[in-house]
């Protein structure tokens, strides 16, 4: 890193940095500044051999990410939109393939996007408090930042079409129950486990943990058409009626009415 990212904190102990996304105001919304500064410190990991493992943590209890920044989202376009799910899902990927474990500690939400970003982590520490959603379509949209690929292969076909089609979140435990998280622990303490998890994990050879991740990630050989799918998907709904009905209806706080235009 040449620079502070200005959406990040960033705390280095005993091999491990903890990256915070600090947008409390927002419930740590991703924006554009986010992925972009993700995209930034989780290269910079891959060239530090003192760095041996990451925790990924949102500010406060509230949210761990509360999806994306909607007033951005808005504006996008059928080509706008395809190019926004592919940045997502590049910033996501490069997470996902860091060849160090990354952990996500979830207090609070992890809807849309936010979700999104704890399943590119290699393992999930949650608060019994956490909640997970993809509410997207609510918005005229689908997940587009790798959820369709990455819900799939955690949770199976049903599930996944279970939460993307019903879009309502999903508490903790049955986040634990469907296989979509590791491990529920009391509210406050998602960063202290996920600490003394990997202090465990990265006495393990580097090498072999690596490795480990790159075969696992192996099991699934058409990732790369799955996650163009999503991405020219996404991009078809970006502009259509519903999807400008369905986030003005975010914004304004009140119940979308769609048209199937």
């Amino acid at each position: 890193m040449n620079h502070q990212p200005e959406t990040l904190l960033l705390h280095t102990e005993d091999r491990i940095t903890t990256v915070t996304i600090n947008r409390p105001d927002k419930r740590n919304a991703l924006n554009n500044q986010v992925l972009e500064e993700l995209q930034e410190v989780f290269i910079s990991f891959l060239e530090n051999d003192e760095i041996r493992g990451v925790i990924l943590t949102g500010s406060g209890t509230q949210a761990f990410a509360a999806g994306a920044d909607i007033p951005e989202l808005a504006k996008l376009k059928e080509k706008s939109g395809r190019r926004a799910s592919e940045k997502g899902q590049s910033v996501l990927s490069i997470i996902e393939a860091t060849g160090k474990p990354v952990i996500a500690a979830v207090e609070g939400y992890a809807l849309g996007g936010g979700c999104e970003l704890a399943m590119a982590c290699h393992l999930r520490v949650v608060s019994e408090k956490a909640w997970f959603g993809q509410p997207e379509v609510g918005l005229g949209l689908i997940p587009g930042y790798g959820g369709t690929q990455r819900l799939t292969r955690l949770v199976g076909k049903g599930r996944a079409l279970e939460m993307i089609l019903d879009g309502t979140p999903i508490d903790a435990r049955k986040a634990y129950e469907y296989g979509l998280v590791n491990r529920v622990v009391a509210e406050g303490q998602t960063v202290a486990v996920a600490q003394e998890w990997l202090r465990r994990i990265i006495t393990r050879g580097p090498k072999a943990l690596k490795k480990a991740i790159q075969a696992v990630h192996a099991a699934y050989p058409n990732r790369a058409q799955g996650f163009h799918d999503e991405s020219q998907l996404f991009g078809s709904l970006c502009g259509t009626d519903d999807f400008i009905e369905g986030t003005r209806a975010f914004i304004e706080k009140r119940k979308p009415e769609f048209q199937n235009k």
